[in-house]
């Protein structure tokens, strides 16, 4: 059954792209303009970001590696669950502990963007970098069907 590893496979997919996007363009953009300027449409990204599509992919994308391999089986298996893992710890954790309390902190006004931009920025491309592993963690598992 492919459904819940492709499913994986383009949550995943998607996630990991959700997370590049931001570190290799939005922040880099928003760096460009007046601090006052991207502190706002940071803000307003923030707020609309929290929407059913995100939650789809962001809690779906572990859910799905973590069920294909349940279902799965045999040495896919090992993969997925290590796809899951990697998520869970690479883009959840560091999402929970980190990125949303600095999002808060701004929508709050207790950080300033000149000091909440690098590191935001960093702590998501670790995101990006575990989704993208992950990624590639469910693509291995895919070949051993």
């Amino acid at each position: 059954m492919l459904v819940l590893p492709l499913a994986a496979l383009v949550l995943h997919g998607a996630l990991a792209g959700l997370f590049y996007a931001f570190s290799m363009s939005v922040m880099p953009g928003l760096r460009a303009v007046g601090a006052e300027q991207a502190g706002a449409a940071m803000r307003s990204i923030n707020r609309k970001i929290l929407n059913p599509w995100l939650y789809v992919v962001f809690l779906g994308a572990p859910v799905a590696a973590l069920a294909a391999g349940v279902v799965g089986g045999g040495p896919a298996a090992v993969w997925f669950y290590a796809a899951a893992g990697v998520n869970a710890v690479g883009s959840f954790l560091v999402t929970a502990a980190i990125n949303v309390p600095m999002n808060n902190a701004m929508e709050a006004g207790t950080m300033a963007w000149q000091e909440y931009a690098p590191r935001w920025t960093a702590w998501n491309t670790v995101r990006a970098a575990a989704s993208l592993l992950s990624l590639a963690l469910v693509g291995i598992g895919l070949t051993l069907l």
